[in-house]
């Protein structure tokens, strides 16, 4: 029932979160899909944020030593 997206569908997911969210909004849609339309936006929201996460916690920049060397520190430094 509850589609979720793959890692390299993160785009998708936001598309058919905006596309849930216009269906929620309008007067037409029947109470039992809005619920269903819901769920499934919850999981992709849950989804999403963890992807997010994981973005962001792999992020790194590379940076030159005073020595000329390299290191890899972390983008929140």
């Amino acid at each position: 029932m509850s589609k979720t997206p793959k890692k390299s569908g993160f785009e998708d997911a936001l598309a058919r979160l905006q596309k849930i969210i216009a269906a929620l909004e309008s007067d037409e849609t029947p109470l039992q899909e809005s619920m269903a339309l819901y769920e499934e936006g919850v999981g992709l929201v849950e989804e999403c944020a963890r992807v997010l996460s994981e973005a962001q916690a792999t992020l790194q920049i590379l940076r030159t030593r005073a020595d000329g060397a390299f290191e890899l520190i972390d983008a929140h430094e």
